[in-house]
């Protein structure tokens, strides 16, 4: 195994859970903006109530992408399995 070869499975690591982790990440950025503003707009600072919100939407997004989620971490880890005799020999 060589050098490229180790550094080029961590590149497809980190792009993978980087594309896993994204919708995840914006919908949570989106809801703690959104509820950020409105505390902004009323005034009340209550910093548990961003979490309720975030919560629900991230559950959604599981709920929505998570078979997309799974496909795609399935198809790196037998892509992985499948390369991995060519990188040993």
């Amino acid at each position: 195994m060589t050098d490229a070869a180790v550094i080029e499975i961590a590149v497809h690591a980190v792009i993978t859970s980087a594309k896993l982790a994204a919708p995840i990440l914006i919908v949570s950025l989106a809801i703690g903006l959104g509820v950020s503003i409105l505390q902004s707009v009323t005034q009340i600072q209550e910093v548990t109530l961003t979490f309720v919100p975030k919560l629900l939407g991230v559950g959604l997004v599981i709920v929505l992408a998570g078979h997309w989620m799974l496909r795609e971490l399935v198809a790196f880890t037998t892509s992985l399995f499948t390369e991995l005799p060519a990188l040993l020999g």
